[in-house]
């Protein structure tokens, strides 16, 4: 697969950027992830000119509208970093990122839960978000971002990876110049992915797919997409995943004998009451999909959504 560009706070590739002149590497991101992302680096901090080693800082203010003030000296560098998130904003749009990858709790980087002192022994407010972050976020609201711990969290991990190639799909169907056709058939690929994070939104998804005789192909694909990426954020559960496995397994009612169904719905149950994980039910699925060549089926991204190698659905929910 051609690797995907993830932009990533670059202390979290091991390069010595931070204020200290250390890093803070993260083994996973670049002994796991690196295998399937190209990772666009970027430190706010050294960017913008404050130079490393440098004076510690941190956010003040309101939580809503934080300062960035060197701790020591007490400099107030917003402006300097404002300015510069400004200019380099443009220039990562030319990057065509798929996602972002912040350093948490950085007064820069931070995506949520970033202190902010309001003043002088009083405790800080852990409900801030790095300047950088925050600017990002604002430029480009449907990229999908994570923190460096989220990666960690299996159900965070494959949520954000999910919606990193979903991202790299959308983008590939829009340069095909493939329009209403293409769209339509890309709903269809996606239907049980939709379905696992909500039914509700695949719906309206395909409301929107059987408009498009009476609105111009670009503003349909442009609600799609903006629904697409709202769908995926939402966290799966186990009863969506059940609902799905379900629908899928009815597709096989006519070739599968009695002892084949019964050894299905046991499996599909196991995964309900947590005693295996997803890939169980999964793996005899796409058993399946080859036997008795389900075309449907097979094209499904909810069976293979992402590689296989990451093993995203190997943990118990």
């Amino acid at each position: 697969m051609e690797k995907i560009r993830v932009g990533i706070s670059q202390c979290l590739l091991g390069e010595n950027v931070r204020y200290d002149g250390q890093h803070k590497q993260d083994p996973y991101i670049t002994g796991v992830l690196g295998q399937w992302f190209e990772f666009v680096p970027v430190c706010p901090e050294v960017e913008c000119g404050m130079g490393v080693p440098r004076k510690r800082i941190q956010l003040e203010g309101r939580v809503e509208a934080p300062r960035m003030v060197t701790i020591e000296t007490r400099n107030d560098l917003t402006t300097l970093m404002q300015a510069w998130c400004s200019r380099r904003m443009p220039e990562l749009e030319g990057e065509a990122l798929c996602g972002f990858i912040f350093k948490r709790k950085s007064p820069s980087c931070g995506v949520e839960r970033v202190k902010v002192y309001s003043a002088e022994n009083e405790a800080p407010e852990n409900k801030g978000t790095g300047l950088f972050a925050a600017a990002f976020m604002h430029h480009f609201p449907e990229l999908p971002v994570a923190e460096e711990d989220w990666l960690h969290d299996p159900g965070l991990r494959e949520n954000f990876i999910e919606r990193v190639l979903a991202l790299k799909r959308w983008r590939e169907l829009i340069a095909d110049g493939s329009g209403a056709s293409g769209l339509v058939k890309f709903h269809a690929h996606y239907k049980y992915l939709l379905m696992a994070h909500s039914v509700p939104l695949y719906r309206e998804l395909g409301r929107i797919t059987a408009d498009l005789k009476n609105r111009p192909i670009e503003q349909i694909q442009a609600d799609y997409y903006e629904r697409l990426m709202k769908a995926l954020a939402l966290r799966t559960t186990v009863k969506k995943q059940v609902n799905v496995l379900q629908h899928m397994a009815g597709y096989f009612k006519k070739q599968l004998n009695a002892d084949e169904k019964r050894e299905l719905h046991e499996v599909i149950e196991r995964y309900h009451e947590g005693h295996v994980p997803l890939i169980v039910p999964i793996a005899i699925l796409n058993h399946y999909v080859e036997k008795y060549d389900e075309r449907y089926l097979k094209n499904q991204y909810y069976l293979n959504p992402h590689p296989m190698e990451l093993h995203l659905r190997n943990h118990l929910d």
